[in-house]
């Protein structure tokens, strides 16, 4: 095996997936009233489903739009940043950064030599993709399990795409 390898299939299935929503889930514009969207769109399944999650929506670095619901804590925004900061360095989400690291046999701390209190490779930062320019910002949702945050944002980011068409 090589180190580029992952050793587990479900491990190289995951990679795959989230590899896939970053390919499907790019959009066509981005406003900020687009971020509101967005956000509150993630506040009513939220509210829907009874989670404690806290909602990150940004533009370059301007934080657009931010909630956070009943049960969470102040740690999440310290998970919002460190997620945040994984998605702008390296433009792919955090999630994937992470499964990407593990399929090599290592951390993500490890791998980029950054520190966890920086930098947190879990799910829930999502790339906020516009076709013909690139990442121009992050959506981020902390609070749940970690695939669990990611695919909360990659269902928001679905919703969204069929809404604004």
């Amino acid at each position: 095996m090589t180190h580029d390898q992952p050793e587990n299939p479900d491990l190289a299935r995951l990679v795959a997936e989230a590899e896939q929503h970053e390919r499907d889930l790019v959009l066509t514009r981005f406003t900020h009233d687009d971020a509101w969207r967005l956000g509150c769109l993630l506040v009513e399944l939220a509210a829907e489903r009874s989670l404690p999650i806290t909602i990150d929506v940004r533009r370059g670095p301007q934080q657009v739009f931010h909630a956070a619901t009943e049960g969470t804590t102040p740690d999440n925004d310290s998970w919002v940043q460190r997620k945040v900061r994984v998605v702008e360095r390296f433009g792919a989400s955090s999630y994937l950064m992470g499964l990407r690291a593990k399929a090599r046999g290592t951390t993500f701390t490890a791998q980029h030599e950054l520190s966890l209190q920086e930098y947190a490779a879990h799910g829930g930062a999502f790339p906020l993709r516009v076709e013909g320019v690139g990442v121009i910002g992050v959506v981020t949702v902390s609070g749940l399990a970690q695939r669990d945050d990611h695919l909360l944002v990659v269902e928001a980011l679905r919703t969204f795409l069929r809404t604004a068409a």
